[in-house]
């Protein structure tokens, strides 16, 4: 990888090696976008139009989220890659699984799931980021913190 430059107070090593840690949080975070629109357009049964309007704002952050990966990966030199083929190019999460319509009971134990790993995921970037670079770390952990909620709102929903 060529950086365009390195921030200050940060070697290539650390920058190289955060780059990769936030591209693939951008990876998963657009998947996690798409995913969410898909259940959104998809879902149905009696309590589809509250799931419906739930995942709308879900959307909306993680595309913010996404923006805000990429934008950090470019300030720390890297160039991000947003495209289509990068997203199953850098997938090491297991695809979500929910294909066509379904019950929103369906859906939402499936959510949960997928979330179950994208934080899981993020809490290891937090800890690998630690130690590279605490500013790229603050922002994945504030990413956490979103999506925790958010499956906290789905969690609350089922029960």
């Amino acid at each position: 990888m060529t950086l365009a430059f390195i921030v200050p107070g940060l070697d290539e090593a650390a920058s190289e090696k955060a780059i990769a840690i936030l591209q693939n949080r951008l990876s998963q975070e657009q998947e996690a976008a798409l995913v969410l629109k898909h259940a959104h357009w998809n879902v149905t049964g009696p309590n589809f139009i509250a799931v419906h309007e739930m995942l709308d704002p879900q959307v909306e952050v993680v595309l913010a989220q996404a923006d805000e990966t990429a934008e950090r990966i470019a300030t720390l030199g890297g160039t991000p890659d947003g495209r289509a083929d990068a997203i199953v190019r850098n997938r090491t999460w297991k695809a979500f699984d929910v294909e066509g319509r379904a019950g929103t009971e369906e859906y939402l134990k499936a959510l949960i799931e997928y979330y179950d790993a994208f934080i899981a995921d993020d809490r290891k970037a937090v800890a690998e980021l630690d130690e590279l670079d605490f500013v790229s770390s603050n922002i994945i952990q504030d990413h956490v913190q979103e999506l925790e909620k958010f499956q906290w709102f789905m969690r609350s929903h089922l029960a």
